[in-house]
């Protein structure tokens, strides 16, 4: 058995389900972080027939360290949307630009600045994590 917390990276819908699933899962304290790429927005008018199940969506804090990336001219998420999401998550925000879906229509290679992403969240939660046992010890 894995005894490291996990780093979580989801994009589109998966955002939604991670953050429905830390709202109801007794092992949210087993994810360090994690990296939410480009949310798709269920509850859009042009996506409510489809993702009927997915709404309402889950705005409640998230209790691990996030990073939500959003882009400006996402089709399945205004940016004004993505920064609702983050806000309601306690995620730090990063506007990727005009980088439509951030998906492999996006043309990001390996995507080394994904990456680096991934690398400063593993580094939020382990401060996190630092200052919560530091408060617990009354420091």
């Amino acid at each position: 058995m894995r005894s490291e917390p996990a780093l979580l990276v989801a994009h589109s819908l998966g955002c939604l389900l991670v953050a429905a699933w830390a709202g109801c899962s007794r092992n949210s304290h087993m994810v360090k972080a994690a990296l939410l790429v480009a949310p798709g927005d269920a509850e859009r008018e042009a996506l409510r027939p489809t993702l009927a199940t997915w709404s309402p969506i889950p705005l409640q804090r998230l209790p691990f360290s996030t990073i939500l990336v959003g882009s400006r001219n996402d089709p399945f998420c205004t940016e004004l949307r993505a920064r609702q999401f983050a806000r309601a998550w306690g995620s730090e925000y990063i506007d990727y630009g005009y980088a439509g879906h951030i998906n492999a229509d996006s043309s990001l290679g390996d995507w080394l600045a994904g990456h680096q992403m991934l690398d400063r969240c593993d580094q939020l939660g382990t401060d996190r994590k630092l200052h919560t046992e530091t408060n617990r010890q009354g420091r």
